[in-house]
This record gives structure tokens, C-alpha cells and sequence, in this order.
């Protein structure tokens, strides 16, 4: 089986189902997922909800196992590719603090979103059956999300802006101490009040207070 660098599978494109098809396919496999979880998913359902034979599910994705990591796999890349890349907006801002606020709730506006939340659960319900699927999710918001940071506290750390002698475990305190609790409260209780304005705004604050330029 061909998979990809973080481990989930590598659907080809199949000769004989439309694009059409294989879209109506992922958007019905997605729902069907996220509302069941992977043993309660029925592969009827999402055909029927797709409007496809079982047979050409099957034919397209192999099997129910391949079909539920590729589609709940795919859907937190394709989440992050709208972000706006942070390395040269943090690293040239002229108010560090503000463009740190303003990335922090880019990020927090798209992982607290039910949707997002929903899958989070899902592959942390699934995770012993689909190990591969929890590095994933953890391998792909490194990279998406936290590389760039490092590579920008890199740059203001070379330029004495603030004093990060190891970039890494800094990106990881900022994301714990701004987007890491509304984070955890809305796994286990989704309908949670939090004041998100306030926590990332006390979060950069404490960053910036433990990494002040010498």
C-alpha cells in the first residue's frame, strides 16, 4: 500500500469514477465518520449518502479501513493550507505582540471549530485501532503549523528581538499557554465558555515576559 510521508494512504485517482464521484464519496465518508466513529460507520450509508454502488467505493478506496484514513487524514491538511503563512509575517512585524495575537487567533478560530473538534475526538477515540492517524494529526500541525514559528523565532532570535536560545520548546509553551486550554475544554465539553480573547492575549503576554531580549 502506497502512503504518504505521514504515514496515511495514497488514493489514486481511479480510471473509471468521475472526480464528481469521488468528491460526493470523501464529502459522505466525512459526515458519516465524524457522526459515527469508524466501527459504527456503515459503507451503505456513505453510499448511499454519496449516491454511489458499494462496489464502486470498493473499487475507488479498497476497503472501509483505507477510506476512513484517507478521508479523516486529508481533512486536517486541507484545513491548514487556508492559514497564511507566519514565518515572514511574524518575523518582519514591527509589533511582535500584535502579530502574535492576530496568528495565535487565526489558529484558535479554525481548531476550535466544531468541525475540527469533532475530528480531534474522532482520531483520539481511534487512536488505538489507527495509531498511524494520531501521528499524523500531531506530525501535520508540527508542520504546518509550529515549523514555520520556529524557523520565524529562528530569524528574531539571530536579530535580538527576543532571546529563544531553543525555538522549538518556545513555539510549544506559546501554543499551550494561548490555544492549548480553550483547546482541552472543548474536547470534553463542547458547548464550554472560554474567553478566548483574554487567554491568548495573557498567553503572549507570559511568552513574551519569559523571552524578553537581553
Amino acid at each position: 500500500m502506497n502512503v504518504d510521508e505521514f504515514g496515511l494512504p495514497i488514493i489514486p485517482d481511479a480510471v473509471n469514477v468521475s472526480q464528481r464521484k469521488r468528491e460526493a464519496i470523501i464529502d459522505a465518508a466525512k459526515v458519516e465518520f465524524l457522526k459515527e466513529g469508524y466501527t459504527a460507520a456503515s459503507v451503505d450509508a456513505i453510499a448511499s449518502r454519496a449516491g454511489v454502488s458499494k462496489p464502486t467505493i470498493y473499487k475507488h478506496f479498497g476497503n472501509k479501513e483505507r477510506l476512513f484514513l484517507a478521508v479523516i487524514g486529508g481533512i486536517l491538511p486541507q484545513t491548514y493550507a487556508h492559514l497564511e503563512p507566519c514565518k515572514s509575517k511574524i518575523a518582519q512585524a514591527d509589533d511582535l505582540r500584535t502579530a502574535l495575537i492576530s496568528l495565535i487567533t487565526e489558529w484558535a478560530e479554525i481548531l476550535l471549530r466544531p468541525d475540527i473538534m469533532a475530528l480531534r475526538r474522532l482520531v483520539i477515540g481511534e487512536i488505538d485501532r489507527f495509531p498511524q492517524l494520531g501521528k499524523a494529526w500531531y506530525r501535520i500541525s508540527d508542520k504546518m503549523n509550529n515549523e514555520p514559528l520556529v524557523e520565524a523565532f529562528e530569524i528574531l532570535h539571530e536579530r535580538g528581538r527576543i532571546s529563544v536560545p531553543d525555538p522549538a520548546l518556545a513555539v510549544r509553551q506559546l501554543v499551550a499557554a494561548t490555544i492549548g486550554v480553550p483547546q482541552l475544554v472543548r474536547t470534553f465539553d463542547a458547548d464550554a465558555e472560554v474567553d478566548l480573547e483574554e487567554i491568548i492575549t495573557s498567553g503572549v503576554d507570559l511568552f513574551l515576559a519569559r523571552y524578553r531580549a537581553a
